[in-house]
């Protein structure tokens, strides 16, 4: 990425402040690289106490694949100068970019009452109840985990989501598709499904930013542990 764009992606989020609410520490990170972010959510979490504070945090990072606990190599279809880095999440391989919004869900399941499975439905329901608001229908997937919309080809992704469970607290947690550029996925099997479409919010004619978006993100993931 080139140094002029992120300053602009920082620029962004600039107005984007910090927040407590209902105990949870909601942190605005701008553009992030990946591998420092990921070793930061693993030490938040094995530092944890029964008195730590959850975190919301709410970032970009730029082009990267993931690839999960389960995730194979032949889903990587392209060589390209893109890193690919093996994580501790679940699932397979996906990629982020920037105008992807990413939300890392620090949280302790115990104290909140959460199951796994009550986790990623709530996770989902989040991003449904966000593009409700643009007037757009999406729904989850019982058999693949993630949020998916209709358009004039048929279904499409356009959240991915994964997780972390170390000693009763979570970590990872959810990547929504803003405005990107969408062609990494194309050399991939997204979430290990061959063939796999991914969608966009601003490919409904709005021209959000992840900056603009985190917000409103934050608090219906909020709303949803709440």
């Amino acid at each position: 990425m080139r140094r002029e764009e992120n300053i602009i992606l920082q620029s962004d989020w600039a107005s984007v402040g910090p927040a407590t609410v209902a105990g949870i520490a909601v942190r605005p990170l701008g553009l992030q690289a990946y591998e420092p972010t990921w070793h930061a959510m693993q030490d938040f979490t094995d530092a944890r106490t029964a008195d730590t504070q959850d975190e919301l945090w709410l970032l970009e990072h730029p082009p990267v694949y993931t690839l999960g606990q389960a995730g194979k190599p032949e889903h990587i279809l392209q060589q390209t100068d893109i890193p690919i880095v093996k994580i501790d999440r679940g699932g397979q391989v996906t990629y982020h970019g920037p105008g992807q919004l990413i939300a890392y869900t620090l949280l302790d399941l115990r104290r909140n009452k959460l199951g796994v499975r009550e986790l990623v439905r709530k996770l989902e329901q989040s991003v449904i109840n966000l593009l409700a608001d643009f007037d757009i229908e999406a729904y989850g997937k019982i058999d693949a985990p993630g949020v998916y919309v209709q358009d004039e080809l048929g279904e499409a992704k356009i959240a991915a989501l994964g997780l972390r469970i170390r000693n009763g607290c979570a970590f990872h947690g959810l990547s929504f598709n803003v405005g990107m550029d969408l062609t990494p996925f194309g050399w991939i099997n997204p979430c290990g499904y061959a063939g796999l479409r991914v969608a966009q919010l601003n490919d409904y004619g709005f021209a959000e930013t992840p900056a603009s978006l985190a917000r409103r993100m934050g608090d219906q993931i909020l709303q949803q542990i709440n």
